[in-house]
């Protein structure tokens, strides 16, 4: 199953065929509780303020392979220190700067290079890109990170590459824990996992075993999981820090059933196979919670939030907010969300873990143009509070008010704006809000920023 990330603190975990990532969310010191109040105001006046293309005349000149030259849709945003980053599907990431709003450069810095995904370091604010090349038949993950003030500068020979001691070809993976500070890789062809400080890159401890089927983590803990043998599942637990066993226990299992997820969140673990029953156990008492499967349905992702003791699932076009005694705490009534597959990418949650922002579905007078017929594949951003479930504030092509923001006479850094509202609406494939500038942005199938 696909477990997404994106947003601050989540987990990226990132495999040759595709993008593997988990959302974490990590705790927050504690702030006055006004986000929630200020919430509407705040995203009262949102206007159209530039428009960046990822795809331009240089682009022929900057970057060697013929298929990075060809259009194709951004699938991941990242902003840092007025910086923003745009990947696009085909492997080709533009860097613009938000002050000047130029492009400063292409980070694929080898005329070979596929970057696949991008992670903001915020413990030395740095961006790590994770790549695959041409010359091993694009068959390994390479990883390296720049300062963000190097890239501003369009230094980027000055960054280094990462994690050169692991093969990470396929079906090995890296993978970035914003929580614990740690990044864990794994190399298929030793069977050998090893974890780093996420702040240093410094080595460690490594746990090698052929049995392991997978590892998830948590804070302060990682959950090994083994192959399961004919009725069980055989799981143990680890010190993130440092390897220490801390508990070794085993799962019963229904001998027939495929095994849909087993997660870990604290001291609760999560169970679900096919046709089943979810098991919520806490595995300091062996204390059972069952949700009727008529009630859970298998999530194609799931995004855990720490602060709140709340996990939210997605299922089709559904996002539901749980509690860890099985309990549905909040349906969301206007948050019908636009892909059906869920990709995170679309969706971002805010750090104090109150509000998510997505692209959804309009509402039906959009979708029908008033008068019967399907209208244009337009949705909109929609801003809905996690605890109540209300729709706060929403970005709708129907808002008469949404226009294309002025320029100031003289103002030599706006970006040229091709696009109408509708325009900039239609068709969004990435979304990042940047809640120091409280500026949302969207990347779409064109490779518009």
């Amino acid at each position: 199953m696909e477990h997404h990330h994106h947003k601050p603190g989540l987990r990226v975990r990132l495999r040759i065929t595709a993008a593997r990532r988990r959302a974490w969310m990590p705790p927050r010191p504690a702030a006055p509780s006004s986000s929630a109040f200020s919430c509407p105001e705040k995203f009262r006046n949102f206007q159209l303020q530039e428009e960046y293309d990822t795809y331009d005349e240089e682009v022929h000149f900057l970057v060697q392979l013929p298929f990075l030259w060809s259009r194709t849709k951004i699938i991941e945003i990242v902003a840092a220190k007025d910086v923003i980053f745009a990947l696009a599907q085909s492997g080709l990431c533009g860097a613009f700067n938000r002050a000047t709003n130029k492009r400063i450069c292409y980070l694929n810095i080898s005329p070979d290079e596929v970057i696949r995904s991008l992670f903001y370091n915020k413990n030395n604010e740095s961006l790590i890109t994770v790549s695959v090349y041409e010359s091993d038949r694009f068959s390994s993950l390479k990883c390296r990170t720049t300062p963000i003030e190097y890239i501003r500068r369009g230094q980027l020979n000055d960054g280094f590459p990462l994690f050169e001691t692991e093969s990470l070809k396929y079906p090995g993976f890296v993978e970035f824990d914003d929580v614990n500070g740690k990044v864990l890789t794994f190399s298929a062809h030793d069977s050998t996992y090893k974890v780093f400080d996420l702040k240093n890159y410094n080595f460690l401890y490594s746990i090698c075993d052929k049995n392991i089927q997978e590892i998830k983590i948590s804070p302060g803990i990682m959950l090994v999981i083994y192959q399961k043998s004919a009725n069980h599942v055989p799981l143990k637990i680890l010190s993130i820090e440092d390897g220490t066993p801390l508990k070794t226990f085993s799962q019963l299992l229904h001998r027939s059933r495929k095994v849909d997820f087993i997660e870990q969140f604290n001291e609760k673990l999560l169970v679900k196979q096919d046709k089943e029953n979810l098991q919520i156990i806490d595995v300091r008492n062996s204390n059972l919670i069952e949700v009727n499967q008529t009630e859970f349905m298998t999530p194609s992702a799931f995004i855990f939030l720490y602060e709140n003791n709340l996990f939210l699932t997605f299922c089709n076009r559904t996002v539901a907010a749980w509690n860890f005694r099985g309990e549905l705490v909040t349906s969301f009534d206007d948050h019908e969300l636009w892909h059906s597959n869920c990709n995170t990418n679309n969706i971002y949650i805010t750090a104090d873990q109150d509000l998510i922002i997505s692209y959804c579905k309009a509402s039906k007078e959009v979708r029908d143009g008033g008068c019967g017929r399907i209208a244009s594949p337009m949705g909109s951003i929609n801003m809905s509070n996690i605890f109540t479930g209300k729709c706060v504030a929403k970005i709708s092509p129907l808002d008469p008010t949404l226009t294309i923001a002025p320029r100031k006479r003289g103002d030599s850094s706006r970006s040229t704006i091709r696009s109408t509202i509708s325009d900039a609406l239609e068709d969004i494939t990435a979304l990042f809000y940047d809640e120091d500038r409280n500026e949302i942005y969207t990347g779409n199938s064109k490779g518009l920023v």
